[in-house]
């Protein structure tokens, strides 16, 4: 398999997901799915052509092997994977509204995922994951290391790996925010700014640097977190911006989309900005790919969206701010306008 030139590493769940909106209650059945913020940044920048690898731990049980396989089919390299002889894999049920009377309804369009993961595989992961063989050879070979704030939630040993990744000499690491409270409650959120302060590229909503750090404003996120080469700011549907080390920021509009379901979104914008930084991309245009790729997931029911083809990708990378401006994203795909 070709090297990769990124490396994700965190929890992947097994999902089962309900054959229909509504209350729990309801379904007469479930599928199953995978998802999980790591493992969906490297299927999707395989889906734009990056090479990437998942490393994890899931239980020896059917979820682990069958969730491995599923993003093994996404082309990502999942040969450092193991499985936990005496923990299972985590869980999560999606609850999807559907807007009918009903006392537990959710609402049309809302989501809520139910967690089963405390004592799974992945939470027992510690710094000696990096001496595994199978481990330490992606990570020798990819310029990339992708980790999120949830996994450091997990367990203390999960903490102290991440700290050991983010001290790995000459690799990149990104770091997304990903702010979970339930995860964090009972622990020091003040953590979350010495590992974003120690990673090279920080991405985070809005929303999550006013609730972690107190403020969404770039010349005062720059100065709690002076360190990195780039902070990515997503400002839900309207922009992302990117702020540099001496305080010059980069703006880029989102996309216009319906949304069909919202989960997933941030993840995908993770995997575009990665992947139009690994390309060496403009600032503007990472942004703009970031903005792509979570247009398709908000416009797909899962965790995974489907890109438009990579012609168009690169037409709209290109195109001027009108064209840009005009195209529209739903369920049917990407409608661009006049594309200058």
């Amino acid at each position: 398999m070709t090297p990769p030139a990124a490396v994700c590493l965190g929890e992947s769940m097994a999902a089962l997901l309900p054959d229909r909106p509504g209350p729990l209650e309801r379904a007469e059945s479930f599928h199953p799915g995978f998802g999980g913020p790591e493992s969906d940044v490297a299927c999707t920048l395989a889906a734009l052509g990056v090479p990437a690898a998942w490393i994890s731990r899931v239980g020896a049980d059917g979820f682990g092997r069958q969730l491995v396989r599923r993003i093994a089919a996404h082309g990502v390299d999942t040969s450092a994977v193991g499985y936990d002889e005496s923990r299972p894999t985590g869980l999560y049920l999606k609850e999807t509204g559907s807007g009918q009377e009903h006392p537990y309804d959710l609402g049309a369009g809302r989501t809520r995922l139910h967690y089963y993961r405390r004592g799974s595989a992945a939470s027992a992961m510690g710094p000696e994951l990096l001496a595994e063989p199978a481990a330490a050879a992606l990570l020798a070979a990819a310029p990339l290391i992708h980790l999120t704030g949830v996994t450091p939630a997990l367990s203390d040993s999960c903490h102290r790996l991440v700290r050991t990744l983010l001290a790995v000499p000459d690799k990149l690491v990104s770091f997304d925010l990903n702010w979970r409270p339930a995860l964090w409650a009972g622990r020091d959120r003040q953590a979350l700014r010495f590992l974003m302060n120690a990673s090279g590229i920080v991405l985070l909503g809005a929303d999550e640097a006013r609730e972690v750090l107190g403020t969404d404003d770039p010349a005062a996120l720059r100065k709690l977190l002076p360190r990195p080469t780039v902070l990515v700011l997503k400002d839900e549907a309207h922009r992302a911006t990117s702020i540099a080390r001496d305080g010059s920021t980069v703006c880029e509009p989102a996309l216009r989309v319906a949304p069909v379901e919202p989960t997933g979104a941030g993840g995908a914008f993770a995997a575009g900005y990665l992947a139009g930084t690994l390309r060496n991309l403009t600032e503007p245009q990472r942004l703009r790919l970031g903005h792509l790729a979570a247009a398709a997931a908000l416009t797909t029911r899962g965790e995974l969206g489907e890109l438009p083809p990579a012609a168009l990708i690169e037409r709209l990378l290109a195109a001027d701010e009108a064209g840009w401006a005009a195209t529209t994203v739903d369920g049917a795909g990407f409608h661009p306008a006049a594309v200058g």
